[in-house]
């Protein structure tokens, strides 16, 4: 496996997606759907380092992508822009990408894949919901974190039975989300966890809360050497994994 290889499969299952959500008028007023590349590389990640994706599992990669995608356009509407234009289709942009998926998995009849993402899709908003609940810790913050980026991920590998890929997805995954949340921070703007202690109305400073995440991000990062060390992958997904974390 070189490092050609996995740019190369990263591009193919973006250019797959976009080919399936794309509409000329969404396109025009919104832009592209928003694609990690941090997720479109675990989506694919235990094929690349075993068999490659046949016809029915590029389907369904795709498929899990455009719920990611649908789901972020859902998150980037502002609370007080929510009657705008630019808003609304936003919103609406989300919906058309939920269709899509369904439309998706539809056509291969995959019902396990189905049934699988549906349970991740309720888990992952039940998560983002907390975000308006109160007294949480930091630890409870990151573990909902954990869940938005990695559950539907850790749905697909399920259904495909690569569990074994589930805690390098999870731990990498929490990683590159800390390394954004605290990059965010040092830019002097607001992320995730800094809005939910904001909103439980906890005395946690912009300062501690760097200073935490930095710690967190440390300790994390020890553990995911360690899982990588005892996992047996291609030195290029390593390299890969290494870069996406340096993020």
């Amino acid at each position: 496996m070189s490092a050609t290889s996995i740019t190369q499969a990263i591009n193919t299952l973006q250019s797959n997606i976009l080919q399936h959500v794309h509409h000329r008028a969404l396109l025009q007023n919104v832009g592209q759907p928003t694609l990690q590349q941090e997720q479109l590389f675990f989506i694919q990640f235990p094929f690349l380092n075993e068999t490659p994706m046949n016809d029915e599992q590029m389907k369904s990669a795709v498929a899990v992508g455009v719920v990611h995608a649908s789901l972020l356009e859902h998150e980037n509407v502002k609370e007080t822009e929510s009657t705008s234009k630019q808003q609304q289709l936003t919103v609406l942009s989300g919906d058309y990408y939920s269709g899509r998926y369904y439309q998706i998995l539809a056509h291969t009849g995959n019902i396990a894949l189905i049934q699988k993402l549906s349970q991740g899709i309720v888990e992952r908003c039940e998560h983002q919901v907390r975000i308006y609940e109160q007294s949480h810790t930091l630890e409870d913050w990151i573990d909902s974190l954990t869940v938005i980026e990695s559950k539907l991920i850790e749905q697909f590998y399920v259904v495909y039975n690569f569990t074994t890929y589930i805690e390098l997805m999870k731990q990498s995954l929490t990683v590159i989300r800390l390394q954004k949340e605290l990059n965010t921070l040092q830019q002097g703007q607001s992320g995730f966890l800094y809005k939910a202690f904001l909103l439980d109305g906890q005395a946690f400073s912009r300062d501690a809360l760097i200073e935490a995440l930095q710690q967190q991000i440390q300790q994390r990062n020890e553990q995911l050497q360690e899982l990588l060390n005892n996992t047996k992958i291609d030195e290029e997904l390593k390299q890969t994994i290494a870069q996406l974390i340096a993020i």
